[in-house]
């Protein structure tokens, strides 16, 4: 009796096989209100909320939770290479599956994930706003098109959540542009767009924040289901549920970077393929997880020939700097990747064109691409930015070099 009241003494009975698991990141005793390790307990916990150093507010404390901890490896659910790895997808467990199969991706999709201070810093440090952008609200806009939704005058008019608000503060930015105050209820309104819109005035903003407004709130749907049977086969197929095809590399680098700042602290892991850059890369990228895609059509194409994408479950297309492409002769890859493979029809798809010019042409793929959209003139069409400054300068043949 007394050697049993002295092992009693000595706390609970812990199998050899987990000793030293347990020694390494502490177990929660029943009668204590806390982890019991204080090192792994401080390191939960500096990634504490924001507000206790004074920064934003928007993110509650709902979005802190037991994935903020060290897992076994002693690695966080942020990785130490730039990118997140975010819950349901970031790295392939042993048995070779995506961690897209992983559980928590049945979780509310809506609730912030633990904030990082490295990724916060990487992401956000770098913003800053047009000299001349309280020029925007002299632009006008005309939305033409049956039941077309009323305009906003700021982004706290309509609800895009937790996750959206707290990014947009972290962005710095103060009050939509003209294209983002129309083009934000149309396309939260599950309608289709046709915008005219020149460069610099926000588009990207404005087809990203609603899209991934709406992926929050939905989930991962089938496309989950999809990947979870592909992983039962080895197989690493990726469904992306929104794509954003884009004529250059440049440009789908750019909305890729956004896209990394509006999905800071959720579930969705944007990717980024395009021609010119080691494809085996990329392929890695891809098969780490991927929810959101920008693209140039001719990677995408051969993306999707050799088996790494597919376009079942895509909710969401966006034809960005249409005009473009079609200049640059993508118009072929364009037909394929929307109405000659698996990608659902319009009607069922959420389709979102924009584009600074509105030839013959541009008109005859809106009307094959989208389903009773709204059309969008934003300024002038086909004009060159008011707050451009052109100007000629005439060089010699021989002085152009050094000029």
């Amino acid at each position: 009796q007394s050697g049993g009241a002295s092992t009693a003494s000595k706390g609970r009975y812990i199998p050899p096989h987990l000793r030293n698991r347990e020694a390494s990141k502490g177990f929660h005793d029943k009668d204590s209100s806390g982890w019991s390790c204080s090192k792994d307990k401080d390191a939960y916990s500096s990634f504490g909320s924001r507000d206790s150093r004074g920064k934003s507010g928007y993110f509650s404390e709902r979005g802190s939770g037991s994935r903020g901890r060290f897992d076994d490896r002693g690695r966080s659910d942020y990785d130490g290479i730039g990118s997140r790895d975010r819950t349901g997808f970031g790295r392939f467990e042993r048995s070779g599956h995506s961690r897209w199969c992983d559980k928590s991706d049945e979780d509310d999709w809506s609730k912030p994930l633990p904030p990082s201070e490295r990724l916060e810093q990487e992401l956000f440090s770098g913003g800053n706003t047009g000299i001349n952008f309280e020029k925007y609200d002299d632009i006008p806009v005309e939305a033409t098109g049956s039941n077309c939704p009323p305009h906003i005058e700021n982004f706290s008019d309509i609800d895009m959540g937790e996750i959206i608000m707290g990014n947009i503060e972290l962005t710095r930015y103060t009050r939509p542009t003209p294209v983002q105050k129309h083009a934000i209820p149309i396309i939260k309104g599950k309608r289709d767009l046709m915008a005219c819109a020149q460069t610099g005035s926000g588009k990207t903003a404005a087809f990203l924040l609603p899209i991934l407004s709406q992926i929050y709130t939905d989930g991962p749907g089938e496309a989950l289901k999809a990947v979870k049977e592909n992983g039962r086969y080895g197989r690493r197929k990726q469904y992306p549920i929104s794509l954003v095809l884009a004529p250059t590399r440049e440009l789908a680098v750019q909305i890729y970077e956004e896209a990394r700042k509006f999905s800071y602290r959720s579930r969705v892991r944007p990717c980024v393929v395009y021609g010119g850059a080691d494809i085996g890369q990329q392929i890695r990228d891809l098969e780490r997880g991927c929810h959101l895609l920008v693209a140039t059509p001719g990677r995408l194409v051969d993306m999707m020939e050799r088996g790494k994408i597919g376009l079942d479950f895509c909710k969401y297309l966006v034809l960005d700097e249409a005009d473009r492409m079609l200049d640059m002769g993508f118009e072929p890859q364009i037909r394929r990747i929307v109405e000659q493979d698996t990608m659902p029809p319009k009607g069922v798809r959420h389709t979102m064109m924009f584009s600074a010019t509105f030839p013959k042409e541009i008109q005859m793929l809106a009307r094959d691409f989208l389903d009773e959209y709204i059309f969008l003139a934003v300024g002038r069409v086909g004009s060159t930015s008011e707050n451009i400054t052109q100007k000629v300068v005439w060089v010699e043949d021989l002085d152009k070099r050094s000029f």
